[in-house]
């Protein structure tokens, strides 16, 4: 290189590389940054003092390779730049079945990603782009320039081996997920021997760069296709659901009894003589809440006892982040990956009936028109009086009772009454319901009943009646409750936000009802009770369901936050989750909070529920040892798990559902 002009401090490296040295990327780029213009190779040619034909094929190799790998940009007169950080992208890939893809951002619209660009990224990844300059059905265009974070270490497919015509073979996984359209070449012997078609998890060694295909090992072999269970294995790991208790959570559980301990049922209220019944359905295995209802002069008394969870799950304990990283219970069809082990989640913390029990109890003040006056909260213990189920209380509390209804309440004498004072309250709840606008979209549930082989024998609906609404207002009540004795306190907590619909969805919405001759009322801004019109006005036309399948698609989807921003769909200001802490995390986060304020700082361990009222002044934190920041991060990790659960669930109910329609293909169901 004969430029004097050209202090390259690389020069001596490209000089042992190559024969025809030119600068260096290093050089090349710094030298555009001071130049801010874009320059074409010629032009480049002439500043660098590059004469001699290798010298200038050379530099527009390099050039070629550097807009390749990213570090610069040609324009459409063949003139190049640096790219620079400013003018970067950051955001998360979304993988479409179609191969190409989007980039994700928070606060603006996404950028479209061709096949080609996804060719070396996944669904999940967090990359930086630049603007291609293009736009692709009215979207920007990117490009990829670097992949920040990779979201997979190891995807679910099936292994697939092919014989080529040469004699030579060649194994594959291809990922269940279908927002991945990359193969996984398999490379590495793990010592498995997976046969073709099978479900297989396989680790990532490399993951795909300049054309060479993402590379693994099968780690390992979860079933034949179309086995029983396998698709509940295939969910598992698609979603990296955890289902395996690490050393430390088993070592901490292994001193656990089946009996709570007498020292931990002192200076707690004492309400086992309170006629306490848990109701839920008949296949429940674990009972975390009881309710118990009187009549009082000025209206009603709920109480609702929790399974105090808290007791048993400290902070910052392996039981607790073991409880975060699950997030909640998963529910698959005949199988509970739970967030708690059974020796809680089963024993200590399910309010079986006839053992003693500890809880936290929400007790309830209402007027006669539901109209909530006044509430309590703590530690009490208490004894179940009864373990019912919603078809016995619905056949208990009917209009008019049908003989089983009238053996039922004969074999309940002793607790019937308050049965019927809870269904009291719930009549009053209902009314005051109505009266709030709150929306109730009547959807039909569906069960699975399987055989000795674990595969479906029937699909049935499952019958929402007046029992299952009554524990739902319970429940409504002792949340709304929370929420306000939490706003009062101004603690950092968790509240379950729903917000209302966003201007496109309900563009979308409204053309949709348009089409059809209906019209959702409100304006620009609908209420809940305009929805809850809607709900009703369709409530009896063949495609209903269609409609209110828009009309949920409209809202935004329900998430934890520590910004109270209030819940839409129920209509409330404010709300939270305190109901369920056995199988939900920011419920648990929830009694944290409560056994915070019960106790206080600096004061005794306990103190008694007529002096633990809903106006509470908080001195210091200290104790309770949750921040904003804290809650911030954690309501965002509790809302990704318990969408992971959803969408694992349904994966695995629409698996089962083709499963079951194929085996009765020509049949009329």
């Amino acid at each position: 290189m004969s430029n004097n002009k050209i202090n390259d401090p690389h020069m001596q490296r490209e000089a042992s590389k190559y024969d025809n040295p030119v600068p260096s990327r290093e050089f090349i780029l710094e030298f555009l940054a001071t130049q801010n213009k874009s320059m074409g190779h010629l032009e480049l040619c002439k500043e660098f003092s590059l004469t001699g034909e290798d010298e200038i094929e050379a530099l527009r190799r390099r050039l070629i390779a550097m807009c390749r790998d990213n570090q610069m940009t040609s324009n459409q007169n063949d003139e190049y730049s640096p790219i620079l950080e400013s003018d970067l992208i950051e955001g998360y890939v979304q993988g479409n079945k179609e191969g190409h893809g989007f980039l994700l951002r928070q606060s603006d619209d996404d950028i479209f990603l061709s096949a080609r660009q996804m060719q070396n990224v996944m669904d999940g990844d967090k990359v930086k782009v630049r603007l291609s300059g293009r736009s692709v059905k009215g979207r920007l265009d990117g490009v990829v320039v670097e992949v920040i974070e990779r979201k997979h270490s190891q995807l679910v497919g099936r292994f697939y081996q092919e014989t080529h015509r040469d004699g030579s073979s060649a194994a594959f996984v291809t990922p269940e997920n279908p927002r991945i359209a990359q193969d996984i070449l398999i490379t590495t012997d793990s010592g498995l021997s997976p046969k073709h078609g099978q479900y297989v998890l396989a680790e990532i060694v490399s993951y795909a760069e300049r054309g060479k295909p993402a590379q693994g090992l099968v780690k390992k072999v979860l079933g034949d296709f179309m086995a029983p269970g396998v698709e509940i294995e295939v969910a598992m790991h698609r979603y990296e659901i955890p289902h395996e208790w690490p050393a430390a959570v088993e070592k901490q559980i292994k001193n656990l009894s089946t009996e709570v301990a007498e020292e931990d049922k002192a200076h707690r209220i004492d309400l086992r003589d309170t006629p306490f019944v848990t109701i839920d359905g008949e296949d429940a295995r674990d009972f975390d809440d009881a309710v118990y209802c009187e009549k009082t002069p000025g209206g009603w008394k709920l109480f609702v006892a929790i399974a105090d969870v808290s007791h048993y799950v400290k902070k910052d304990t392996a039981l607790d982040e073991e409880a975060i990283v699950r997030g909640n219970s998963v529910y698959f069809p005949g199988r509970v990956i739970p967030m708690l082990p059974e020796v809680l989640s089963n024993g200590l913390c399910s309010l079986n009936p006839d053992v003693d029990r500890l809880v936290m109890v929400a007790e309830i003040s209402l007027t006669t028109k539901g109209k909530m006056r006044g509430y309590k909260f703590y530690e009490g213990v208490i004894r179940s009086h009864a373990r019912l189920t919603y078809s016995k209380v619905a056949k208990m509390i009917a209009a008019e009772p049908e003989e089983q209804g009238i053996e039922l309440r004969e074999r309940y004498a002793s607790i019937v009454s308050h049965i019927d004072d809870l269904n009291g309250l719930y009549q009053t709840l209902r009314s005051a319901r109505d009266e709030r606008g709150a929306m109730e979209f009547d959807t039909v549930e569906t069960r699975m009943v399987f055989d000795e082989n674990s595969k479906i024998e029937h699909i049935i609906p499952v019958e929402r009646n007046d029992a299952h609404k009554l524990i739902e207002e319970c429940m409504l009540c002792a949340n709304v409750a929370t929420a306000e004795l939490l706003m009062k306190a101004n603690l950092p907590a968790l509240y379950r936000v729903h917000e209302g619909p966003k201007d496109d969805r309900l563009l979308t919405l409204r053309t949709y009802l348009g089409l059809l001759g209906l019209e959702l009322t409100g304006g620009t801004k609908p209420t809940p009770a305009d929805y809850a019109a809607l709900s009703e006005a369709i409530k009896d036309r063949a495609d209903a369901r269609s409609i209110q399948t828009m009309m949920l698609r409209s809202m935004s989807q329900a998430v934890y936050q520590p910004d109270n921003l209030g819940h839409f769909g129920l209509n409330y200001e404010a709300y939270t989750h305190f109901t369920s802490p056995i199988r939900r995390y920011p419920d648990l986060l929830v009694h944290r909070a409560i056994r915070y304020l019960i106790r206080g700082e600096g004061r005794p361990a306990v103190r008694q529920a007529h002096r633990v009222a809903g106006s509470l002044e908080i001195k210091a934190r200290k104790i309770y040892g949750y921040t904003d920041a804290d809650m911030d991060s954690l309501g965002e990790s509790c809302s990704l798990t318990e969408r992971r659960a959803d969408e694992a669930t349904r994966d695995v109910e629409a698996w089962l559902k083709c499963q079951y329609v194929e085996q009765h293909l020509g049949e009329s169901l």
